[in-house]
């Protein structure tokens, strides 16, 4: 098998999967409960919270728990809008996000909020002058993804805070990291909000973070016993195996950027020999997500074609399957160049060998889907 669908989900790796099934196995109690089994979980967790906070130089208080990247989005955006409304009602997003920003802001419009969205260069860059454009005194928040699940446009956080802040110091800054954390290097103090989850960094499902700045005023969207964002029992094996991810995914960062580089390289230089493919791809575009269009055959024909030889790609980002890339269509501008997209996401753990027979198996494909075309 060659899996080149690792921004959709990763394998959970042996020692994260090591890491859940001692906890499972050997802290059976609940945290919240006073005795000694309780007591012994806690610690656990508390271990593992203190991991997460010294990794990325944070508060222990400031890290929250969810149960996923989109759970972790809506606590963030809805959460601060709730907490705040009383200083404005006005939200800016990126045309880069993930597809669960979009149904959360189509939420807030539906109870008053207004959402501005921030136009963007042809590299996949935050236009700057438009976001310093869009700011308000009623702007409660800017939501603006540091690396998009489609092509892998990373953004400068940091320097979109600054100008943020310089324009309105009570505006805060979210960022889904989902895509980012584990490929590139971050930095939780470039904002003050952030999402990431456990499953695209070789943890287990049904486990993911958003980091929230103890400045940031928010509102809870659950309620009930223990968290007051995320009440109820804690999930102590997912927190530590996810802990585990964390802290592996944080090593030797550059030296697997720049192996896989090598990988998108290769691909890159035979692929866009071929011709009928467009390769949407720009400088800013991490090495991980490689996102091309295909003249003339649906990504879902071409994709299900590749299954046969046991190589599995994506679309555009797993929750928006078969539809329109929005990320594509709002760097290119180009509708029928969006509706074509693949999305060939590579991980350190993807070899070159798998690399020469997908691309061997690729043409094969492409010449094949092609000739029934023309026929």
């Amino acid at each position: 098998m060659i899996y080149l669908d690792y921004s959709a989900t990763t394998p959970v790796s042996y020692e994260v999967l090591e890491s859940y099934i001692r906890a499972t196995k050997d802290f059976m109690g609940n945290p919240n409960s006073l005795h000694s089994l309780g007591v012994k979980s806690k610690t656990l967790m508390n271990s593992a919270i203190k991991q997460i906070s010294d990794i990325f130089h944070v508060l222990e208080s400031e890290i929250i728990f969810t149960s996923s990247a989109t759970m972790s989005n809506n606590l963030a955006l809805i959460g601060t809008c709730l907490a705040n409304m009383k200083h404005g009602n006005h939200l800016i997003v990126s045309k880069l996000e993930h597809p669960s920003i979009y149904k959360i802001c189509d939420y807030l419009e539906t109870i008053g909020f207004e959402i501005s969205y921030v136009n963007n260069t042809d590299e996949g860059l935050i236009d700057f002058e438009d976001l310093k454009n869009k700011m308000r005194l009623d702007t409660i928040l800017v939501s603006i993804c540091a690396v998009n699940s489609e092509t892998g446009a990373r953004q400068p956080l940091k320097m979109i805070r600054q100008i943020i802040k310089k324009e309105n110091s009570s505006t805060y800054l979210h960022s889904d990291m989902t895509q980012a954390l584990g490929k590139v290097a971050v930095s939780l103090h470039d904002v003050d909000l952030a999402t990431a989850s456990s499953h695209k960094i070789y943890g287990p499902k049904g486990i993911a973070l958003l980091y929230k700045n103890d400045r940031v005023k928010m509102s809870p969207l659950l309620f009930g016993s223990g968290s007051s964002y995320n009440p109820g029992t804690p999930a102590v094996p997912l927190i530590v195996a996810f802990s585990k991810a964390i802290r592996l995914a944080t090593t030797d960062i550059e030296k697997r950027e720049n192996f896989v580089k090598r990988l998108n390289n290769i691909i890159v230089e035979d692929l866009k020999k071929i011709d009928g493919i467009e390769i949407n791809q720009t400088k800013i575009c991490i090495p991980h997500i490689l996102n091309i269009s295909l003249k003339n055959i649906k990504p879902e024909t071409f994709i299900h074609a590749m299954e046969e030889y046991d190589i599995f790609l994506g679309t555009n980002s797993a929750c928006s399957s078969n539809e329109l890339s929005t990320s594509v269509m709002a760097i290119y501008n180009d509708r029928k160049r969006a509706m074509s997209t693949i999305r060939i996401s590579l991980s350190y753990l993807t070899t070159t060998d798998e690399i020469y027979r997908f691309l061997t198996c690729f043409k094969k494909v492409y010449q094949k889907l092609n000739n029934l075309i023309e026929d």
